[in-house]
């Protein structure tokens, strides 16, 4: 038993008062575990009926006696089915949900073990309790770790140190690397598994034997990747030079005409830069435009796409993000579309349907946002796209590079086998607006102007600890913002947070902010230390091919039902529906980090900063934030942090597509 407490310096915490196990005996335990959501069609209100009618024989009475539910008020045939099937779906897997809780393992993960093996879930997980962290999403090398150690499995089993190189390969991916260097790898998996380092030495030997892991150079020194990244990188140096020998895919364009033409077309007069550009995108069979807000990205791609659809060109256009994918739509005209959707991801066999043997129609594929595309998903995006096709690569290469492995546009650029546009002139319009202005010199390690102004888009709110930058932040979304500008909280205000934990950070912000904007009632479903209602914005947080809803992507909760355990939210005009057991997949979404908000903008952008989140600050990160914004950014923090912010670079990521494509 315990409560749930916002604690000024730390965050979201949990404080318990006391611990212990119980199973439903009593009548009160009996009707909560009927009303969980645990069982389809007993909600908490079908709970108390049926404990009330059947007492103590409740499940003896659904065991055996089914058809007496219907002497329950409002349990017809339809409800009395739907209970008969959700009791024996739970018959089914819980001595195998009991057994791996007896082992640590929550009953969300429980059940995705479960889908995932069936009933012969024990004898495989005792086989090899590592085979989780390969096989099922969401479980990782400590919890089956946990679980090995629970079976008596010993920290130096050939297993458990063989498992443990591929998890701290996996760790390094969390920081963006490909692989790791061999000696940062004996030495972290060391650490990491609390063993000597002979035996990840010969852990590491025994996986590059088996061919689990391949060993590359750069910058003379030997680096091991696992072997599904090594091989991405370089079929993404392969095909990428593939494409850039063959011919364009349309007919020589007069330049000196065409440009003049477009100009007509769109009444925009393009620079001196833009037309350079542009001659080198119609020539080009591969091509790279990058370059920060205000500099005419968009104008020069909507130019290059309209003097190319003339040649009735067949002509896709994707971007890694909904969001992303919407901006593009708009700002072009055009039908964009996710990756994802693109390559038409194939829920049953993972992966996509769009390859090497189903490639794409299109002769020009223009990818928006490429900064965020990792090694997989560009792996997989040119495996499509037919050799004979062009590709034109768009992006911002000073954002922070893509969660996943990798730092594809970076290496892209770096490694100057294909031509690059740089766009740096900042137009006049935009030159007028603080937010552009600012990002161009956190850009350039220079400090934004701090100064107070009665009138612009761009402001900075003092405050010390994490707690005062916690309350300036919540009053200025739900009062200030709201009364002086005329946005709404929820809709057009997105608050970035460096970081999840703190008490200036995303989690303890969403809590602080939904009791203020909009306070949980008894409609309301608490699960997994957060509470969803009716209204609350929310952001699913892992890739669901399946729905089709991926990492990122936010809606809002529009009904809870608690007699059929069920969430329903919508994303864009998609409406999903969560059982209450699946409600990991989401996170509040008042407060995000800044990771989570690349490839999307938002109307106003708080940026709350601490010295709490020192670790994370860096220029790519802050400058990510700032050009988010679209209408109003506000900085709220120490004028410390945001310094050590814009003077740190984002540490290297180990890669090797750099090397490759150079050679």
């Amino acid at each position: 038993m315990g409560v749930w407490i916002n604690d000024r310096q730390h965050g979201l915490q949990f404080k318990a008062d006391s611990i212990r196990t119980t199973v439903p005996t009593t009548l009160e335990g009996l009707e909560k575990y009927l009303g969980s959501g645990m069982i389809k069609g007993i909600g908490p209100v079908y709970a108390k009926k049926l404990v009330t009618a059947f007492g103590q024989d409740v499940f003896d009475i659904i065991e055996r006696e089914p058809a007496r539910l219907r002497e329950v008020t409002g349990i017809g045939p339809g409800r009395e089915a739907k209970i008969i099937r959700g009791w024996t779906d739970q018959r089914a897997i819980r001595e195998i949900i009991v057994w791996l809780y007896s082992h640590g393992v929550s009953s969300a993960r429980a059940v995705r073990i479960f889908k995932t093996y069936g009933e012969e879930a024990i004898a495989i997980i005792m086989a090899d309790p590592y085979r989780l962290a390969r096989d099922i999403t969401g479980i990782g090398f400590k919890t089956a770790d946990a679980i090995a150690a629970s079976l008596g499995y010993g920290k130096d089993d050939p297993r458990r140190v063989r498992a443990g190189v591929a998890h701290a390969l996996t760790t390094a991916m969390d920081d963006g690397h490909c692989g790791l260097p061999v000696h940062d790898l004996i030495r972290s998996g060391a650490e990491l598994l609390e063993v000597p380092a002979p035996l990840i030495e010969l852990a590491v030997a025994a996986e590059l034997a088996a061919g689990e892991v391949i060993a590359g150079i750069t910058d003379e020194r030997e680096v091991i990747f696992l072997a599904g990244l090594f091989r991405a990188e370089q079929g993404i140096a392969e095909r990428l030079r593939r494409l850039r020998e063959g011919p364009l895919p349309w007919a020589a364009i007069d330049a000196a005409k065409a440009i003049p033409w477009v100009e007509q077309k769109t009444g925009v007069t393009l620079s001196a830069s833009q037309s350079q550009a542009m001659r080198l995108a119609l020539t080009s069979k591969v091509c790279v435009i990058t370059g920060g807000p205000g500099v005419g990205k968009t104008t020069l791609v909507n130019a290059v796409l309209k003097v190319l659809a003339a040649r009735k060109l067949d002509i896709a256009l994707a971007a890694p993000t909904g969001r992303a994918a919407k901006r593009l739509s708009e700002s072009t005209g055009m039908d964009g579309m996710t990756l994802h959707r693109l390559l038409e991801t194939d829920p049953k066999e993972g992966g996509f349907k769009r390859n090497q043997d189903n490639p794409l129609g299109c002769q020009l594929l223009v990818v928006d946002e490429t900064s965020m595309v990792d090694v997989p998903l560009m792996n997989a995006m040119l495996k499509a796209l037919p050799a004979a096709s062009a590709l034109l690569l768009v992006g911002d290469v000073d954002q922070l590079p893509s969660v996943g492995p990798g730092q594809v546009l970076k290496d892209v650029i770096a490694s100057g086998a294909v031509p690059v546009v740089r766009l740096t002139e900042v137009f006049r319009q935009a030159a007028t607006s603080r937010i552009i202005v600012s990002a161009h010199r956190i850009n350039k390690g220079l400090m934004p102007d701090l100064s107070a102004r009665d009138e612009g888009d761009f402001f900075y709110v003092p405050a010390d600890d994490p707690g005062e930058v916690a309350d300036k932040v919540v009053e200025l979304v739900s009062r200030h913002i709201p009364r002086r500008f005329g946005f709404d909280p929820a809709r057009d205000i997105q608050v970035l947070s460096p970081m999840q934990r703190g008490g200036a950070g995303a989690r303890a912000l969403n809590a602080l902010l939904q009791g203020r904007l909009n306070p949980p009632t008894d409609q309301a479903i608490e699960k997994f230390g957060h509470r969803y209602g009716p209204g609350d914005k929310v952001m699913h947080i892992i890739n669901d091919r399946e729905r089709d809803l991926y990492n990122g992507d936010l809606g809002i909760v529009t009904r809870v039902d608690h007699s059929e355990g069920e969430l329903t939210a919508r994303f864009g005009q998609t409406e999903t529906v969560f059982d209450f057991g699946e409600l990991d997949a989401l996170q509040l979404a008042y407060a995000m980090t800044i990771h989570k908000s690349q490839g999307s903008e938002y109307p106003v952008v708080v940026l709350p900063l601490t010295m709490q989140a020192y670790t994370m600050l860096g220029r790519e990160l802050i400058y990510t934030a700032v050009t988010r914004a679209r209408k109003l950014l506000v900085i709220v923090g120490p004028t410390k942090a945001l310094a050590i912010a814009v003077k740190r670079r984002q540490p290297r990521r180990w890669s090797l597509l750099r090397d490759r494509l150079s050679s």
